[in-house]
C-alpha cells in the first residue's frame, strides 16, 4: 500500500465503521474529472492589470502547483442600471454571449483558453441563470422572461438590488439560455459552475443538462447546491456548504470529532457513492462578505484544509490568492488586486496537498473508494480511505494546537 506522511501527531485505536449509502444515483461523470482539484479565478483581482492576457501568464504556475480545473467567475459584460460600486458585481450580467471589456475581446478570452488547455487545465464558467442585470439585452427585448411585481418593477430577490429574475419556467427563455451556453461550448469550455442553483427549479437544469450533455459529452457540471437533488438533475459536484459552515466553527470549540462524525454518516447517507462534492475553507463570497480563512478559523485553518482534501466524496476548491496566503477580504465591487508576498511559504502547504491527492486514488471522489472512522477520542478524528490497495488514514486533532497526521 502506497503511504505519505506530512506531519506527525499521536496515533489512535479503536474502529467504528461508516459505510456509504447510496440514495442519490449521480449524473455521467467524464472520465477526467477523476482526482482533480478546483481553483476559482477572479480575473479583474488576480493581476494588476485585470485581464485575460494577465492571467493566463498564472496558468503555468497554478498547474505547477496542483490546479486542474480552472473556474472563472462570471466573464460577461456587467450592467450599469443600479450597478453598485464602480465596476459592479459579476453576478449582473448584461448579455451572455461576449466577454468583459475590462477583461479583453473575445479573441483574448480564446487566447486565454487555449494557453489553459496548453498548459494541461480545463476551464468552466461561473453561469448565472437566475438573473440578469435590470439593464440586460433581454429585458428590452424580452419583458416577458422576467419575473415583476404588479406594478411592473422586478422582483427583488435577497438584497440584489442590481439584478433582474428570470421567470424560469418561460420555455422560451430556456431554450435561448441553452443557445448561449452552446455559444461557449462551442469555444471549448470544458464545463459550467451554476450559480445559485441550489435556489433554482431542479425540473430546470434537469432539462438543461440532459439535452446539453447529449449534444457535449464529457463536459463537468458543478452546482451551488447543496440539494441532493442536484445530483439527480445530472450535476456532477454540488456545495459541502454544511461541512463549510461547521469548520467555521472550529475555533470557537463548536465542531468535534464527534459531531463531525456524524456529519459525515449523514452526508452519506443523503448522497450517492459516486456524487462529488466540493470542499472548501474559502471562494469569492465567504472572503469578501464573511472573511479571511484566517479571520474565521484563526489556528484553526490548516486542520479545516486538511479535512476539506481527504473527507470523502471531497474534490477540493482553492480561491484566488489563497494559494499565496492572501490575508485580505477582496473588494467585491472594485480593483482590488492581489499582493502575492508569501506565496512559497503558503504554497508549500497547498501543493503538498495538491500532491498527495493527485497521487493518492483513495482520496478521490467515486464509489471506488470506500471510508471508515477509526477513533473520535480525545478531540480527534481518524478515517481510512482505502481504494483497491492504496490506503491513506488521517487523523486531524480539533482543538489547539490543531495536529494532523496523514499516513
Amino acid at each position: 500500500m502506497k503511504r505519505c506522511f506530512l506531519f506527525v501527531a499521536a496515533m489512535f485505536m479503536a474502529a467504528v465503521a461508516c459505510k456509504p449509502v447510496s440514495s442519490v444515483p449521480a449524473g455521467v461523470h467524464p472520465d477526467w474529472i477523476e482526482g482533480t482539484t478546483v481553483y476559482e479565478m477572479n480575473v479583474r483581482q488576480i493581476t494588476p492589470e485585470g485581464t485575460f492576457e494577465a492571467a493566463s501568464r498564472m496558468l503555468p504556475l497554478l498547474k505547477e502547483n496542483g490546479v486542474d480545473i480552472v473556474w472563472l467567475m462570471p466573464i460577461f459584460p456587467i450592467g450599469v442600471l443600479e450597478r453598485k460600486g464602480t465596476l459592479g458585481s459579476y453576478y449582473a450580467p448584461r448579455k451572455y454571449d461576449d466577454v468583459n471589456p475590462e477583461f479583453g475581446g473575445l479573441k483574448d478570452f480564446d487566447a486565454f483558453l487555449e494557453a489553459a488547455h496548453s498548459a494541461g487545465l480545463k476551464v468552466i464558467l461561473d453561469w448565472v441563470a437566475n438573473h440578469t442585470s435590470p439593464d440586460s439585452e433581454w429585458a428590452e427585448a424580452h419583458p416577458d422572461w422576467f419575473l415583476r411585481n404588479e406594478d411592473g418593477s422586478f422582483v427583488v430577490q435577497h438584497d440584489w438590488t442590481d439584478i433582474a429574475p428570470l421567470d424560469l419556467s418561460n420555455p422560451e427563455m430556456r431554450s435561448a439560455m441553452r443557445d448561449c451556453f452552446r455559444f461557449w461550448l462551442d469555444r471549448g469550455v470544458d464545463g459550467f459552475r451554476c450559480d445559485v442553483a441550489g435556489e433554482m427549479p431542479v425540473d430546470y437544469w434537469k432539462e438543461q443538462i440532459e439535452i446539453l450533455r447529449a449534444e457535449y459529452p464529457g463536459r463537468y457540471w458543478l452546482a451551488e447546491g447543496e440539494k441532493p437533488q442536484l445530483h439527480d438533475a445530472g450535476f456532477d459536484a454540488t456545495y459541502s456548504w454544511e461541512l463549510h459552515h461547521m469548520l467555521n466553527g472550529l475555533d470557537e470549540g463548536k465542531v468535534n470529532a464527534d459531531t463531525l462524525a456524524a456529519y459525515i454518516n449523514r452526508n452519506a447517507g443523503k448522497y450517492g457513492p459516486d456524487a462529488y462534492r466540493l470542499t472548501f475553507v474559502t471562494n469569492h463570497d465567504e472572503n469578501a462578505w464573511a472573511g479571511t480563512e484566517f479571520e474565521r478559523l484563526n489556528d484553526a485553518w490548516k486542520a479545516a484544509c486538511v479535512l476539506c482534501w481527504t473527507l470523502p466524496q471531497s474534490q477540493p476548491l482553492m480561491y484566488t490568492g489563497q494559494l499565496g496566503g492572501m490575508h485580505k477580504r477582496l473588494q467585491f465591487f472594485e480593483k482590488d488586486p492581489i499582493d502575492f508576498t508569501g506565496w512559497n511559504s503558503y504554497n508549500d502547504f497547498y501543493k503538498s496537498l495538491n500532491d498527495l491527492y493527485h497521487s493518492h486514488p483513495a482520496l478521490w471522489a467515486g464509489k471506488a473508494s470506500s471510508f471508515e472512522i477509526l477513533s473520535t477520542a480525545d478531540s480527534t478524528i481518524t478515517f481510512r480511505r482505502t481504494r483497491d490497495d492504496d490506503a491513506v488514514t488521517v487523523s486531524v486533532q480539533l482543538c489547539a494546537p490543531w495536529g494532523y497526521e496523514i499516513r
